[in-house]
């Protein structure tokens, strides 16, 4: 997933890939064995991403900050910078309205907490939207609301004459009862996707995962680390309009994760934050015209 200040991507990878990085084949004249050298060579790494894809649940059509934040499942094309903060908000809104309408416990975290911390919506240059669960809640959705579908409205929009309606699918890891990284194939827990789009939130679970070393301390398969304290209890507040939960000590928890620059940065992505209007605003690209 995308982390902000300092960045970092979200990669998954493993020792065999690792091991089996494509080698600059030879150049040299026809006839030599150089054209059978990339045959090998691609015919490897064909078999090492049919390998990935034998081991990875969630699938993206791409592994960039465009292309790796869609399900494969649901995508068609790449949505306008308009039309994904759009399709995120409602997508958010959506996920915290059925949480909390059935009563299930769910917040948010890593950068949609940090955009959160700002002014209670979506950073704009983030593609990923990231909660959490309790392992209980998990195992819950997993026996219960596992692959459900679930049918969103709203009121017309400034994008939108008529009134929207949206699908999205709660579809959980069937890894998730394996609380270690292990391979890093399957470090997201479940997904709430949009089906009309293929954006989708990444729902990760917190475990005591580590009793023996770690006594009493969560954390999810992507080894971030948390102190019960400094979650709960949780707090009720409101995001992107909506109720919803933040850790209790939220700003210990982002400069663990970010460090201070995080909490104080006005220049960011392409964006400035504007403290008159409490928005981040997206800059002009050199020649564009006002």
């Amino acid at each position: 997933m995308r982390l902000l200040l300092p960045f970092a991507a979200w990669v998954l990878t493993s020792a065999l890939l690792v091991s089996a990085r494509p080698v600059q084949a030879p150049q040299g004249e026809p006839g030599d064995g150089g054209a059978a050298f990339d045959e090998e060579e691609e015919a490897k790494l064909a078999a090492i991403r049919e390998y990935e894809d034998s081991k990875k649940y969630f699938h993206e059509p791409g592994s960039d900050d465009l292309l790796g934040h869609y399900d494969s499942r649901y995508f068609d094309q790449l949505l306008s910078y308009e039309d994904k903060r759009d399709t995120q908000v409602h997508m958010i809104r959506a996920y915290l309205g059925t949480f909390q309408e059935k009563g299930i416990e769910t917040w948010i975290a890593h950068g949609t907490l940090l955009g959160w911390w700002w002014n209670g919506k979506m950073l704009p240059w983030d593609w990923d939207i990231d909660t959490q669960v309790s392992e209980g809640t998990l195992k819950y959705l997993a026996t219960k609301l596992n692959y459900t579908l679930h049918t969103y409205t709203a009121a017309s929009s400034s994008l939108h004459s008529n009134e929207i309606t949206r699908t999205y699918l709660l579809d959980v890891n069937p890894h998730w009862a394996e609380r270690e990284r292990g391979d890093g194939f399957n470090i997201i827990d479940a997904r709430w996707i949009d089906v009309d789009s293929g954006l989708y939130i990444d729902i990760t679970a917190l475990s005591e995962t580590y009793p023996d070393v770690l006594p009493g301390m969560l954390s999810c398969k992507n080894l971030h680390r948390y102190d019960p304290k400094d979650l709960y209890p949780m707090r009720e507040t409101t995001y992107e309009g909506v109720v919803a939960k933040v850790p209790y000590n939220y700003d210990v928890v982002l400069v663990e994760e970010y460090n201070d620059d995080a909490l104080v940065t006005t220049v960011f992505e392409g964006h400035v934050w504007n403290p008159t209007i409490k928005e981040w605003v997206k800059q002009k690209a050199v020649g564009d015209q006002e």
